[in-house]
């Protein structure tokens, strides 16, 4: 069984949600308690994230020059970057905490993601 039901269209909508989040919870959360760049990975990564999905090559994508699969391997970076960052840079307390549930979070959008888009149900007939 199967388990992946974020379709691209599906992916494209999470991202952009996941962009505001990374710009704006670090000023709401008051990040950067531990580290300056507690705060500035995320806005930095938010603008990023904004850059990739305006270039993959799905139903929210601009320019669409970047393949779906590269978007996930891209995602997957960002994930393990999340993960790692409280030990590398020495945050603690809530700016560790909130690089780990991000990084769980971006994990669970790519394993969740499919790469290929249903068809319609008139398409099938």
């Amino acid at each position: 069984m199967d388990i992946r039901f974020l379709t691209p269209r599906l992916h494209g909508i999470v991202d952009y949600l996941a962009a505001a989040s990374l710009l704006t919870l670090p000023v709401v959360l008051g990040l950067g308690e531990t580290h300056p760049l507690a705060k500035w990975l995320s806005v930095g990564t938010g603008a990023a994230v904004v850059i990739v999905s305006l270039l993959t090559d799905y139903r929210y994508g601009a320019f669409r020059v970047l393949p779906f699969r590269g978007h996930l391997a891209i995602d997957a970076a960002a994930a393990s970057v999340f993960a790692l960052a409280p030990a590398v840079f020495g945050f603690t307390g809530l700016d560790a905490w909130y690089y780990w549930l991000n990084a769980v979070a971006v994990f669970a959008v790519v394993g969740l993601s499919t790469i290929d888009e249903p068809e319609p149900a008139m398409a099938r007939v």
